[in-house]
């Protein structure tokens, strides 16, 4: 007797976390799975994550208020892309935001918040180690963010991470390239060294240093982008 074949129900949407999907979406994009103007379809996101229509769509919303998504009419979503001349203008304010917090960082740093910066690094340095850029960027985002908390000025260490994620974007030309991660593992192992011994000259020329490499990375493609 010919078997009958069954005719497969569509998968029910599942209750996925709204921040599952935005994290999952944004690494995409930090890492390179997903490129600047790449269309971001609601129905092709419901599909890859078996979500419902509404938190996809408060996903891109999300991800738009964080700046690595846009909306352009008549595309929908899209991964934002930026000219060589707002590039320049995020990264004038973001050194200026950040080399304003490191000048009020307590020098020397009390040991508990150095250890914690340690303990990150550690991470970090795993990570890089075994070429886990997805646990490279994790771990980056947690460094950069515990460093400035330390600045006392919670505004300002907000806005500093705020203008950091509207760069996420920008640095998946950066964090593809072994060499550029090496040498943000070595600069966050100065700033420690430089947070130890209270040397505050050298705690922002490392974190002005630290800026450039996924800006001039970017603006080496930017032309092949606008």
């Amino acid at each position: 007797m010919a078997r009958v074949a069954r005719k497969l129900e569509p998968l029910e949407p599942r209750a996925v976390a709204l921040s599952t999907v935005v994290a999952a979406i944004e690494e995409d994009i930090v890492l390179g799975r997903l490129l600047p103007r790449e269309r971001l379809v609601e129905d092709d996101l419901m599909v890859r994550f078996e979500a419902k229509r509404n938190v996809v769509r408060q996903a891109l919303i999300e991800l738009e208020r964080m700046g690595t998504v846009e909306r352009v009419p008549n595309r929908g979503a899209q991964v934002r892309s930026y000219t060589a001349d707002q590039v320049q203008k995020l990264y004038d304010v973001r050194e200026m935001l950040e080399m304003n917090a490191a000048s009020m960082i307590p020098l020397p740093l009390n040991e508990p918040a150095l250890e914690e910066l340690r303990a990150i690094q550690r991470q970090h340095d795993a990570a890089v180690k075994a070429g886990d850029l997805k646990k490279v960027f994790r771990a980056n985002v947690a460094f950069h963010r515990a460093l400035f908390a330390n600045c006392g000025n919670r505004y300002l260490s907000e806005a500093i991470n705020e203008f950091a994620h509207k760069a996420h974007v920008i640095r998946f030309h950066s964090l593809n390239q072994k060499r550029y991660v090496k040498s943000a593992r070595e600069d966050h192992w100065a700033m420690i060294e430089a947070l130890e011994k209270g040397d505050r000259k050298k705690l922002i020329d490392i974190c002005r240093g630290h800026l450039l490499p996924s800006k001039v990375a970017y603006l080496k493609v930017a032309p092949r982008i606008e």
